[in-house]
């Protein structure tokens, strides 16, 4: 293994100091059972990849369309709004970079969860943003009374990640509706199992952006596709940073997979439900284990044991070839976030975690 690399005198100021985000395990290898980075279990359309296979074709020698129109146009139906409403990027986490650049750099800072995506820190390193993390509360949920304060922006993860704990769209309008005078990025990679979109809100709320993702509900993490949903405004300014930075961010075949992504309405059902079920099997099957599980609407759940420290669960498991993923972080280090596989995966994490509980607890202090 190489000697890590912390520092260069060719590296541009400030490039030392930035703590980058450290995406989970992907292991090289087979044989794995992959419960830790929240990909879908099931694969994507099978419409999805006709329309990958069509677009193969001897166009690829040309650039791709740089507005992506007809997957705008697709996107805009889907949600009743115009295609000025609507930005795309490569993933969420692009579209949400642009956002924190192009949105949320002003002289207050911005308001965060302090248990939240470790992306957000990552931009406000990169930008150099003041920000302010706001503690949830014991059960792990927003105080909206908190986010009552002047602010230049917020950003929230709603499912939150990697609690998985839900607003609802009536506490969405309420924190809207206070914070007229800022932008609020409202971050719903994985809205699509059980939560309510505030997409809905847009035409009432011209600081509302909306950010979504198809690498969760949609199955498609590979093909990287995200999008944003807001009034004009907000679009433009996503724009003239991506026409800043990069004028193709979506490739043909993503731009062809992603449009009948949005359109097969009745796979996305499917798939989401299968998600739906099995989380609510394992909830059940991890309380009988001696679990506290958050309330998820999430494709993940967030749980932890109250003899077995979750660094060990965390250890056992993968020497078992399960992978699931831990944050040694403070408030959270003794949970584990457990993606929701296959439900035979789900019923094989169970089977080894019974085998793993029947030994005794290690000797040591459960960090919480």
């Amino acid at each position: 293994m190489s000697t890590p690399i912390t520092s260069s005198p060719f590296w541009s100021i400030g490039i030392e100091q930035l703590h980058a985000y450290v995406p989970g395990e992907q292991p090289q290898s087979g044989g794995w059972i992959k419960l830790n980075t929240n990909e879908s279990p099931y694969p994507p359309s099978p419409k999805v990849l006709e329309a990958i296979q069509h677009a193969t074709s001897e166009a690829l020698r040309l650039y791709p369309d740089p507005q992506g129109t007809a997957l705008k146009a697709t996107i805009a139906r889907h949600f009743g709004l115009g295609t000025d409403h609507v930005f795309l990027g490569n993933g969420s986490d692009e579209v949400l970079g642009h956002a924190f650049m192009g949105l949320l750099k002003h002289s207050l800072p911005i308001l965060y969860p302090d248990v939240s995506y470790s992306f957000y820190p990552v931009y406000c390193g990169l930008y150099q943003i003041d920000y302010r993390q706001v503690p949830l509360n014991a059960g792990f949920g927003v105080n909206l009374e908190d986010y009552c304060v002047p602010n230049g922006g917020i950003v929230l993860p709603n499912p939150n990640a990697p609690t998985g704990v839900a607003l609802t769209l009536e506490q969405l309008r309420r924190l809207l509706g206070a914070n007229r005078g800022s932008v609020v990025v409202i971050d719903e990679a994985y809205v699509d199992f059980g939560a309510q979109s505030a997409a809905t809100l847009i035409p009432e709320f011209d600081n509302l952006l909306v950010v979504q993702t198809l690498s969760k509900s949609r199955a498609l993490a590979g093909l990287r596709v995200g999008f944003a949903l807001g009034q004009p405004a907000l679009i433009e300014a996503l724009v003239r940073v991506k026409d800043s930075f990069n004028s193709y961010p979506l490739d043909r075949l993503a731009q062809a997979g992603a449009k009948a992504a949005i359109e097969d309405q009745a796979y996305f059902e499917q798939i989401t439900q299968a998600v739906v079920q099995s989380r609510e099997w394992l909830v059940a099957a991890l309380a009988r284990l001696g679990f506290s599980t958050l309330p998820s609407r999430a494709n993940f759940v967030f749980s932890s044991h109250a003899t077995h420290p979750a660094a060990y669960l965390l250890a056992a498991l993968r020497a078992r070839k399960i992978l699931v993923r831990h944050f040694n972080k403070p408030r959270i280090a003794n949970h584990l976030r457990i993606s929701i596989g296959t439900q035979a995966e789900c019923e094989a994490l169970v089977q080894a975690l019974q085998q793993i509980l029947a030994q005794p607890a290690p000797k040591q202090e459960v960090n919480v």
